[in-house]
């Protein structure tokens, strides 16, 4: 019975944090129409989470696709010939590898990053500073960083694409003895603009949710210091499972 009660509980406070960003969702979403007026706010977010993750979006995507280029040249041996491996690393790139991983490495350095400063704002009571000042934590917060998220995804997962795909490249024709001509012949070859669009139209998903969790969980948070640590795991965490089911659930409607 307690075991029920446990989990009926956990049920409850489920939807009910579910509903909560919601209608955060909808709150900030009633304030795009004066983000012209907040243009400055937007475009700081905007720079911290694209031209600041660009470096960590190179990196991971440069190894992912050497990893992913191995890989499939391990899975083709005795099989297939190696000259079919651009064809299966750019789609498995663009469908998987480059929306999701960008997404992962997004919520580490971004959603922790969000929860930590509206954290630290709502311990050292800033935010009821600024609502005393008459000025929405909505408006000022929430908004500019999930609109940046946003926007910045799509594009931050077109740079992984690409690095992902020359990675690629470089382990096939330094390693593996394919030529250019061939490889690229190969990507072409089963090349669909559905694949590169569905990736960056799921990209879009990540980025928002990844923004909003972090400001729910960061104007939620209580407890001080401690409470701000684990409001960067919790941040982190929640984004990094909403990534993955949104990825099973976006994959299924669109492919």
């Amino acid at each position: 019975m307690n075991i029920i009660s446990y989990i009926g509980q956990k049920t409850i406070n489920f939807f009910e944090e579910f509903g909560e960003i919601s209608r955060l969702f909808g709150r900030t979403i009633a304030y795009v129409k004066d983000i012209g007026k907040d243009r400055s706010l937007l475009l700081k977010q905007m720079e911290h989470i694209g031209t600041g993750s660009l470096p960590l979006v190179i990196i991971v995507g440069f190894f992912t696709g050497m990893v992913s280029s191995w890989q499939a040249a391990y899975q083709f041996k005795g099989l297939i010939s190696n000259g079919f491996i651009g064809s299966a690393v750019s789609r498995a790139i663009f469908i998987e590898l480059g929306p999701v991983l960008t997404a992962i490495v997004i919520a580490g350095r971004v959603g922790a990053s969000i929860a930590a400063e509206l954290g630290t704002m709502k311990v050292t009571e800033q935010i009821d500073a600024l609502e005393s000042l008459g000025i929405s934590p909505i408006r000022y917060l929430s908004t500019p960083r999930v609109i940046a998220a946003m926007v910045m995804m799509p594009i931050l997962t077109i740079f992984a694409n690409a690095i992902a795909l020359i990675g690629a490249f470089a382990v096939a024709n330094f390693f593996l003895d394919i030529t250019g001509k061939v490889f690229f012949d190969s990507v072409q070859r089963l090349f669909h603009l559905k694949d590169v669009f569905g990736g960056i139209f799921k990209s879009i998903f990540f980025g928002t949710v990844t923004a909003l969790i972090g400001v729910h969980v960061g104007l939620r948070t209580t407890g001080g210091a401690e409470g701000v640590g684990l409001s960067c795991i919790r941040a982190f965490v929640i984004s990094a499972a909403m990534i993955l089911i949104l990825d099973y659930t976006l994959w299924t409607i669109i492919f």
